[in-house]
C-alpha cells in the first residue's frame, strides 16, 4: 500500500466527529446503559457498554464492507430487519410498564430479583440493543460513504472500527458511572416509576417509528 499513514488522519477525524455527535445523542443505548447501572450496579452499565461497543465493531466493519449497497439492492431485507428491531424495542419498553416497584431498596438500586441479573444478559441486551437497530446501520453506511474513500484500505477500516467502538465503550461508560452514583441512585429510587414508564415509553416510541416509517 503505497498510501501514507498520515492520509488516514483527515478520513479519522471527520469520522470521530460525525460518530460522537451520533454517540452523545440520546437513543435507545443511552437509555439501556442509563437505566441498568441505575437500577443494578456500575458493573452492569459498564458491561453493557461493552456490549454496545461489540455491536459498534460489527457495525463499522458492515459500513466498511458497505452494508449501505446491501440494503439498497435487498430493500426487504432492509424492511424485515427494521421491523424486527422495532419490534424489538417495543418489547423492551413493555417490559418497563410491567415492572414492579421494589420492597426493599438499597443505595445502589439492585433490589431483590433484578440484584441477581446475571452480567452475560447485561451484556447481550447491551449488544442485542445497538444490532437490532437499523438507524445504526444507516449512518454507520452514511459516516463511511461521506468521511472514508471509496475504497478502504484493509488499516483504515481497522482504526475506524476501533475509533467508534472506543469511542461509544468510553461515552456509554460515562453514563453508567453517572448513573450509578449514590446521588443518582437515591434520584432514581424516588422517581423509579416514573423513569421506568419514561424509558419505556421512549423505547416505545422508538420502536413504532421503526416499525411504521417507511
Amino acid at each position: 500500500m503505497d498510501i501514507s499513514h498520515l492520509s488516514y488522519a483527515a478520513p479519522l477525524l471527520s469520522l470521530a466527529l460525525l460518530w460522537t455527535v451520533a454517540v452523545v445523542t440520546p437513543g435507545p443505548n443511552f437509555f439501556n446503559v442509563a437505566q441498568l447501572a441505575a437500577n443494578h450496579s456500575k458493573r452492569h452499565g459498564v458491561v453493557a457498554s461493552l456490549g454496545v461497543a461489540t455491536g459498534t465493531v460489527l457495525w463499522g466493519l458492515a459500513g466498511g464492507l458497505g452494508i449501505k449497497s446491501l440494503f439498497s439492492a435487498a430493500p426487504t431485507l432492509y424492511l424485515s430487519f427494521k421491523i424486527a428491531g422495532g419490534c424489538y424495542l417495543i418489547y423492551l419498553g413493555l417490559k418497563q410498564f410491567k415492572r414492579k416497584p421494589p420492597l426493599v431498596a438499597d443505595v445502589s438500586g439492585a433490589v431483590g430479583e433484578e440484584g441477581r441479573r446475571t452480567l452475560l444478559s447485561v451484556y447481550g441486551q447491551g449488544f442485542l440493543g445497538n444490532m437490532t437497530n437499523p438507524k445504526a446501520a444507516l449512518f454507520v453506511a452514511t459516516i463511511f460513504a461521506t468521511a472514508m474513500p471509496a475504497t478502504v484500505p484493509p488499516t483504515l477500516l481497522a482504526l475506524a472500527v476501533l475509533t467508534m467502538a472506543t469511542l461509544s465503550f468510553s461515552w456509554y461508560c460515562s453514563v453508567a458511572l453517572i448513573f450509578s452514583s449514590r446521588r443518582m441512585a437515591r434520584v432514581y429510587s424516588r422517581s423509579r416509576q416514573w423513569l421506568d414508564r419514561f424509558a419505556g415509553s421512549c423505547y416505545l416510541l422508538f420502536g413504532a417509528h421503526l416499525v411504521t416509517n417507511r
